[in-house]
């Protein structure tokens, strides 16, 4: 049953192969048996998924199932999820149950998911590598001395192991792209906006966005569009229609432009990967599409421009967490200020507390002007880029990543080597563009992805791009050893 996709799998129940109980329960076995090594959940939540999963089968027997009825899920841990234990990766909301239910919670329990648990997450969604996490580092099930990526690296390993059918995660510099590459999964982040960000734990507000983790571009487009709409309790989220994405999915390509950027394929991307890349844009050739040289000019800039903009959003918005309003709290501090000072250094991490004090740096009085107001001027620079781009080409293909996965420990003391490892993620971000990434030819063994970024809502098109590859490839479909 988890060698099947979400349309498989809905089929299947809807024919009484079997129920979404007897599903459940197979995939509840296999967190128990796999998740131990992975450490891919946080919180599984086989009590509650049973409970709906039961509810899932009384609808399908109604015959008013929808697409998503009964098929089990995994929560990234940064989506509050009432009465459930919404941790961030952190120390610091350890003990907190949510009282609510996210936005994207919220759709796909009335989609009729079921949720299998919280996934494991780099702490409160900072680090390319899930080893930021309070509870320990996620490990890739290709190889399990290898980093599954980050920050939605437990939603990726599950996906990837095969002990939930999809997963959800939120990118905001390569969170949902970056681990779906080196974990070999299908993850998308939509525009900015498409989806609500009420209910999920905000690291940088004007980046953040919540996307679906899945093992194939159908099963992403059937998930987001549970998720996608505009929802009034968030400010930042788009009043736009949501088009029907699996409607499109099998859209012929012939004519598509592809621009293929050069400073994607610099001397920092891994020959080997970038042997990958050539191959899978020679298939879209194949296809039809036609392929143009492009530029993007001021990509050198997206990193250091990210680590301006996104640590001082991170300063702001984590300067609730001081043991009286949220979070966790030391014990018998002698007065306000050793209260204020020990609950957050214990409560935070190395790497959530460097960027902390860079976010606060960059604020300060006398630097805000030297650092965060020129970041978001080079920000517009960077978006001005793909304006231009976009005038030519339907969509910009390249690598996700420089490398396959590295191995676990290998970058931790160095955080800039960190750092650029979502060199080429980053810049969709900063500029609010959907991307996707879909694995293709794997290098020595380890998944390599394929990054697809396109125009302000054109997830359907991005979708449909990445379905055509898949429909004429597997390398979506393998899956690592033992995990099969």
């Amino acid at each position: 049953m988890h060698s099947k996709t979400i349309a498989e799998l809905g089929a299947a129940m809807q024919a009484g192969e079997f129920s979404s109980v007897e599903l459940t329960r197979h995939f509840i076995e296999r967190i128990e048996r796999l998740n131990g090594d992975l450490n891919a959940l946080i919180t599984p939540t086989p009590d509650q998924a049973l409970a709906e999963a039961e509810a899932a089968d009384r609808v399908i027997r109604s015959g008013q199932a929808g697409p998503l009825t009964g098929i089990p899920l995994v929560q990234k841990d940064i989506f509050c999820t009432q009465g459930v234990k919404t941790s961030c990766g952190s120390r610091m909301l350890d003990s907190f149950i949510s009282p609510y239910d996210a936005t994207v919670v919220e759709r796909l329990k009335q989609a009729g998911t079921v949720s299998l648990g919280k996934a494991n997450m780099d702490e409160f969604a900072m680090g390319s590598s899930n080893e930021t996490s309070y509870y320990g580092p996620v490990r890739n099930p290709w190889d399990q001395n290898r980093v599954p990526g980050g920050s939605s690296g437990g939603s990726a390993a599950a996906v990837a192991a095969r002990i939930a059918v999809a997963g959800t995660g939120t990118d905001t510099g390569g969170s949902i792209r970056q681990p779906a590459a080196l974990c070999g999964i299908t993850g998308l982040k939509p525009t900015y906006g498409r989806v609500s960000r009420f209910g999920m734990i905000a690291f940088a507000s004007s980046l953040d966005q919540a996307g679906p983790m899945t093992r194939s571009a159908e099963d992403a487009a059937m998930l987001l569009q549970a998720m996608a709409g505009f929802d009034s309790r968030d400010s930042t989220c788009a009043d736009q229609p949501v088009p029907d994405y699996s409607a499109t999915l099998n859209d012929s390509l012939r004519g598509l432009k592809i621009g293929l950027p050069r400073e994607y394929f610099d001397a920092g991307l891994d020959s080997a990967v970038a042997a990958s890349i050539d191959g899978a844009i020679g298939l879209y050739k194949q296809l039809g599409a036609e392929v143009v040289d492009i530029s993007l000019p001021n990509t050198a800039l997206a990193v250091p421009t990210y680590y301006v903009v996104a640590p001082a959003e991170c300063s702001s918005n984590l300067s609730r967490f001081d043991g009286v309003r949220f979070g966790y709290r030391c014990e018998d501090p002698k007065d306000l200020e050793d209260l204020y000072k020990r609950s957050r250094g214990e409560g935070f991490g190395a790497e959530v507390k460097r960027r902390i004090l860079i976010g606060t740096y960059a604020l300060s009085a006398g630097y805000y002007d030297a650092y965060y107001l020129k970041a978001q001027k080079t920000r517009h620079l960077i978006s001005d880029d793909f304006k231009r781009a976009f005038e030519t080409v339907d969509v910009i293909m390249g690598p996700t990543t420089p490398t396959t996965a590295f191995a676990l420990g290998e970058k931790t003391d160095d955080p800039v080597t960190m750092y650029l490892n979502d060199i080429y993620t980053i810049a969709a971000n900063l500029a609010g563009l959907p991307g996707i990434s879909i694995p293709v030819q794997p290098v020595n063994g380890l998944p390599v992805g394929l990054q697809i970024i396109g125009n302000y809502f054109t997830e359907g098109k991005l979708l449909n791009v990445a379905h055509r590859l898949q429909a004429e490839t597997d390398w979506h479909l393998q899956t690592a050893e033992g995990f099969a």
